[in-house]
């Protein structure tokens, strides 16, 4: 598998957040969100290539019983399901952050992180017209998203740039024909500094308190700054 990075942390985002966790970054993306955080991983993949085995034994180097596979988009990775079997298997609390436009197919996991993307991710002139639309054809799976809600604990993360973000979102949540109750819909202001998130974070808290959604603050941003391995 191509690894970006494995590091121990505080989760930073959803409802474990401040849980310290062993992040394991995987290193691809079926996506190109314009605001990707994490571009190393997705935009541009860089990182090495590890076995099944070297991850694990470089997870249980840290004292944390939760791991996060993230990415990029984990599910792309070929050996994910062994992964998550054999960390699964070793008793460690299993996250998947994903964009969820892939099928779990029976992967180990305790919470699914689902990460559906709005129109405020379509990348921008810096890819060609064929990645614009293939970006904008998958970022939205709806069938993919009710398997994983079917099969595991969850939680719905949306990235907010503006209040129409907010009417799409609960478009995608009637697509869905499932009554979820609005606590498990986390919503969280785009941006990568603690001033781009504090200049949102008014307005998105209100809203959140109106309409009962789950605001989600960035912790590792407060924290560490926008850097890797944090």
């Amino acid at each position: 598998m191509l690894i970006s990075e494995i590091f121990h942390s505080l989760q930073g985002e959803g409802e474990l957040t401040g849980v310290p966790s062993v992040f394991v970054r995987t290193s691809g993306c079926n996506l190109r969100c314009n605001w990707c955080d994490t571009p190393y991983a997705s935009w541009n993949p860089e990182g090495v290539q590890m076995s099944v085995a070297e991850i694990v034994a470089e997870v249980t180097k840290h004292p944390a019983r939760h791991v996060v596979l993230t990415g990029g988009e984990p599910m792309v990775a070929k050996e994910i399901h062994e992964l998550a079997a054999a960390l699964k298997q070793r008793g460690y609390h299993i996250t998947i952050e994903t964009a969820a436009t892939i099928a779990p197919e029976g992967i180990a996991c305790d919470l699914a992180s689902l990460s559906p993307k709005l129109k405020n991710s379509a990348p921008d002139e810096r890819l060609s017209a064929t990645w614009r639309e293939k970006h904008d054809a998958l970022r939205w799976q709806p069938a993919v998203v009710k398997a994983w809600l079917a099969t595991y604990g969850y939680q719905l993360k949306f990235v907010v740039s503006q209040l129409a973000d907010v009417d799409e979102i609960e478009t995608m949540l009637a697509q869905l024909g499932t009554d979820l109750p609005r606590a498990k819909v986390l919503l969280m202001p785009e941006g990568t500094t603690v001033e781009a998130l504090r200049a949102k974070a008014g307005w998105l808290g209100e809203l959140c308190k109106a309409r009962g959604y789950r605001y989600a603050p960035r912790l590792h941003i407060e924290l560490y700054g926008n850097k890797r391995g944090t």
